[in-house]
């Protein structure tokens, strides 16, 4: 379950992928997933995010059977290492998710908030397995095409409250599930800050809420910068802005700017 936390949860990514957006083909050896879970973890990362497909705009799906040759030896790996370090699946496939807890995984991490395989939700109760819920429109692939809302607010929530309801329809309990606005997926620019502008909305709803805007192209856009790993600070603004608003988690790529970030944030709100 998702336990009552103490302090901001940091959630370091490790994309195992050849063509992720900002870190693709970095760690797709075993021994080099290994020593950049080792250094996040130093940096403060509470939970390692480990993904074998990319979910940048544009991508094509992966198959499961390849999804699970890339992330179960390097979670495998990493718990042979680290035992008591935590490990989410990035995947909307319950074979993948499947697979990644039997390796040592214990959360599953679904940018499809259970749309992308019909089994998830199902797999997830009877795993007995926390499960983030992102809230996307369309697909990696297409979701960058147009996306439009009249109101992104009221619109991103009565989804994620939908994807709630048929998660705890399916057997997931309650303290099972958190959820994600999924910055970037599927939003402009403008629907992306109006997203971070509200977020204490999406804590209001009472699940613990994951935050992920690491290097994503929208502060670009506003920072007028071209590559992603120049958008450290930017993304740490976000995460003191997020735990001031009440979330819990953020996946992160730069564990140490943000763990600074959340850690500086979360004493101002405790001293309020």
């Amino acid at each position: 379950m998702f336990q009552p936390i103490d302090k901001p949860q940091l959630m370091g990514i490790l994309n195992v992928t050849p063509d992720s957006f900002s870190d693709g083909g970095k760690f797709t050896g075993v021994a080099a997933a290994i020593r950049q879970a080792e250094k996040m973890i130093a940096e403060g990362a509470d939970i390692i995010d480990i993904g074998g497909e990319s979910t940048r705009p544009g991508s094509e799906p992966v198959p499961a059977d390849e999804q699970i040759r890339r992330v179960v030896p390097a979670i495998a790996a990493i718990k042979s290492i680290n035992p008591n370090v935590k490990i989410s699946i990035d995947t909307t496939l319950s074979q993948v998710a499947a697979a990644a807890l039997d390796a040592g995984a214990c959360i599953i991490n679904d940018v499809s908030a259970g749309q992308g395989d019909s089994s998830m939700l199902a797999f997830a109760a009877k795993a007995q397995a926390p499960i983030i819920l992102m809230h996307m429109q369309g697909t990696p692939k297409t979701m960058q095409n147009q996306p439009r809302y009249d109101d992104v607010l009221t619109e991103v929530m009565a989804a994620l409250q939908q994807r709630i309801g048929e998660a705890l329809a399916a057997g997931v309990l309650p303290e099972n599930i958190a959820i994600d606005p999924g910055i970037g997926f599927g939003k402009r620019t403008q629907d992306n800050i109006d997203l971070l502008a509200h977020l204490n909305r999406f804590v209001e709803l009472g699940y613990p809420v994951l935050l992920g805007t690491s290097r994503k192209r929208f502060m670009g856009s506003i920072c007028n910068v071209n590559q992603p790993d120049e958008l450290v600070t930017a993304t740490a603004v976000t995460t003191a802005l997020g735990v001031m608003a009440g979330v819990q988690m953020f996946r992160v790529h730069d564990v140490q700017a943000n763990r600074q970030a959340a850690d500086v944030a979360w004493a101002i709100k405790q001293a309020q």
